[in-house]
């Protein structure tokens, strides 16, 4: 829903790098490390616009800029025509448009019984992916081929260190047509995958692991291989890994490397989904995988198997099943009951995940917002409204070590990423030892070596597994600052065998420190206009920030201050409450109007608070005569916005519009009731005087 003109305003939320021996080969290994479903300029969805409109996106720049330069090529548009309506410059328009006419040359030769054909594809830098669709053929039939003719990459060094040449280069790039080699090193070594470039759902906390991973394997006397190609990121710099190859994070590009280096192992549970999904393939190519097996990701991931895993252990999850066809899904929805949580089985973050109401929202979500196919099927689960709850711990296949238990403010709905989150967790004993109970057992029957993460959600007072990840989560760096348990680590130290009852921290949940840490999402919506703010299972945020105290009140304080929130410690809060809430906001809102609050509200919740002695000013809707809400909003006399109202589809929505202006306008705008008790909270703090203490990191970690 995001406007995606490109212009002076950042949309980027990260970026990837490549190296080769020429411009059109460096162009499609950057495109392949973009990790999108495209591994060329070949952009399918482009051919079905008109030349009128591939003009008119051409001046107009937006995110597929490059793919839509490819489409002129393709239909044959002279290089002066689009540099006259982009102002490329033209020797750029010709690399693309040469790339485009050696694919158009490729199609008229013989493919793989050609080996010049092939020798020459390579050399312009096509991946196998790109040829077999050239040659209507399978990317592993392309592999074989190229590697029984001898097609392989050589690999250059790039020189950091021009000026002190005693220090040995450590990156490196592949490229064809050229015999030059680095020569290979022995010793005992292992290969990290790294997580690729920064996006909303992959962030730089697996960066973060894969650096503290390389640190704690050298410091075990094992070489370090790093593949990643995000230039912005630790594990990319020259002195964290013995070696650091500059390429893509995909099947071709991977197992050349591996063929290069032949290590002794690899390990993926630090790169976040992206190494994960690349864990078969290694497996196929008979390089063992260090920590949580490939069947053991495969039970974790598979919906079927891992259902059959709870099932056996007798540990509950929400009613679900799995969709391949539009109408399986709707089947599956009404025998379930609505509402229910949907989302594709193949995307990070939780694109496209949402919760639906009824039947018409989910034909709508199918029709519009996912493709439903065999290979791309749809899960579909009961929506449990509760306190979610997650764990991250390390497991060595027979004990586990949980540094804390993390509690989301927002109930279950929001997605995980997006929720402020904080620990330990305020639990009853007995649930606080269940979770407990249930990671252990879920880690040994996996079985887990490493770290995993788990999402639990309370259903009236019932714990429901939602989800288990094999491999660290964005929390892993959280929760090692804020306890002093070095996660990553004790993860390594268990890859390599040893077992956590020796290694110093102990076993089971880690003893409770008086800090009480909160995790708060840090957002973009200002960047990314015509984005509804509404939080929903689809993460949305592009960072987030850490606060720590002895006290709720203050760390909350710290927390929403460090999210780059104008604190209002008083003045006049705009209410639109949804039906749903009206209930359960009385007591929030009679609490913040008794510390000095003034309260506006649309005219139902205005009336509705009116009748339980709670004042309200009345701001109309937008059909309604001025003054309305958003006119209110641009007197500047608002000091917070809370909105309930359901996400809205259309920008002519209340609720969308009040959301989207109270973020142009700088004004700090809940989305839900549990978002606006916590800032009640921080407000309490500050309103008996207390003030945040000052603490070392380190401080943190020293316990009564």
């Amino acid at each position: 829903g995001a406007d995606r003109a490109l212009g002076t305003q950042m949309k980027a939320t990260g970026e990837t790098m490549a190296i080769d021996g020429n411009f059109k080969a460096a162009l499609l290994k950057a495109i392949r490390s973009l990790e999108t479903d495209t591994v060329g300029l070949c952009f399918p969805e482009l051919a079905q616009l008109t030349d009128t409109q591939i003009a008119r996106r051409l001046q107009e720049a937006d995110d597929q800029r490059l793919f839509l330069l490819a489409e002129a090529a393709y239909r044959g548009w002279a290089t002066e025509e689009v540099h006259r309506l982009t102002g490329i410059s033209t020797w750029f328009l010709d690399e693309i448009r040469g790339l485009v006419e050696a694919e158009r040359t490729l199609k008229t030769q013989p493919g793989l019984q050609d080996e010049a054909s092939l020798k020459k594809a390579k050399e312009i830098g096509f991946a196998d992916a790109t040829l077999a669709r050239i040659w209507d053929t399978t990317e592993d039939g392309i592999r074989e081929a190229r590697i029984e003719a001898g097609l392989v990459p050589a690999y250059r060094e790039v020189s950091v260190n021009a000026n002190r040449q005693e220090a040995a280069p450590a990156y490196y790039y592949s490229t064809y047509g050229t015999e030059k080699n680095i020569p290979c090193e022995g010793g005992k070594k292992v290969l990290i995958i790294g997580s690729g470039p920064i996006r909303i759902g992959q962030g730089i906390e697996f960066d973060y692991c894969n650096v503290h991973c390389a640190l704690e394997l050298k410091r075990q006397g094992i070489k370090v291989i790093i593949i990643n190609n995000n230039p912005e990121t630790v594990s990319t710099d020259f002195d964290i890994a013995h070696r650091l190859y500059f390429e893509p994070l995909t099947t071709e590009d991977v197992l050349n490397v591996v063929a290069r280096e032949k290590p002794d192992g690899a390990i993926v549970q630090f790169g976040g989904q992206t190494a994960l999904n690349l864990a078969a393939t290694l497996a196929g190519a008979l390089v063992p995988i260090w920590g949580t097996s490939v069947d053991a990701i495969d039970r974790a991931e598979d919906r079927e198997k891992f259902e059959a895993l709870l099932e056996r252990l007798n540990i509950r999850r929400p009613a679900g099943k799995t969709a391949h066809t539009r109408e399986a899904a709707l089947q599956v929805a009404e025998a379930i009951g609505y509402p229910v949580l949907v989302r594709p089985s193949y995307v990070l973050g939780g694109r496209a995940m949402a919760i639906i109401q009824n039947h018409q929202e989910l034909e709508e979500y199918i029709d519009g917002a996912v493709r439903v196919a065999r290979d791309k099927p749809v899960l579909i689960d009961k929506y449990l409204p509760g306190i979610e709850l997650e764990v991250d711990a390390v497991s060595d296949g027979k004990d586990i070590l949980i540094p804390s238990i993390m509690q989301h403010v927002e109930r279950a709905g929001v997605h995980s990423g997006d929720s402020i989150a904080f620990c330990p967790a305020n639990l009853p004993a007995e649930l606080e030892q269940e979770i407990v109970s249930i990671t252990h057992r879920l880690a040994v029957a996996l079985p887990v070596q490493g770290l995993l993460n788990i999402q639990y959600v309370v259903h009236k007072q019932q714990v429901y597994v939602l989800e288990v990840n094999p491999r660290a989560s964005r929390t892993v760096p959280f929760l090692s600052k804020l306890t002093g348990v070095p996660l990553v680590a004790l993860a390594c130290q268990v890859t390599l065998g040893r077992k956590l009852a020796g290694l110093g921290y102990g076993v089971g949940l880690y003893p409770k420190s008086p800090i009480i840490g909160v995790k708060m999402p840090v957002f973009s919506f200002a960047k990314l206009k015509g984005v509804d703010v509404f939080l929903s299972p689809e993460m949305k945020s592009t960072g987030e920030c850490m606060a720590a105290d002895t006290d709720w009140g203050a760390a909350l304080y710290k927390a929403f201050l460090a999210g780059g929130m104008s604190f209002p410690e008083e003045g006049t809060i705009l209410a639109t409450i949804a039906d749903r809430d009206k209930q359960e906001s009385l007591t929030v809102l009679s609490e913040l109007y008794r510390l000095g609050f003034r309260i506006c509200a649309t005219p139902g919740t205005a009336r509705f608070l009116q009748d339980h002695g709670i004042p309200a000013d009345t701001a109309n809707k937008l059909h309604q005569d001025p003054p309305t809400v958003i006119d209110v909003l641009r007197r500047g006399k608002i000091k917070l916005v809370v909105n309930t109202m359901t996400a809205g589809k259309q920008p002519q929505r209340d609720g969308f519009r009040i959301r989207r202006t109270a973020v142009e306008l700088g004004i700090p705008c809940f989305k839900s009731l549990d978002t606006l008790t916590a800032f009640l909270e921080a407000v309490r703090f500050r309103r008996r005087g207390g003030k945040p203490s000052l603490l070392s990191l380190a401080d943190y970690h020293v316990f009564d």
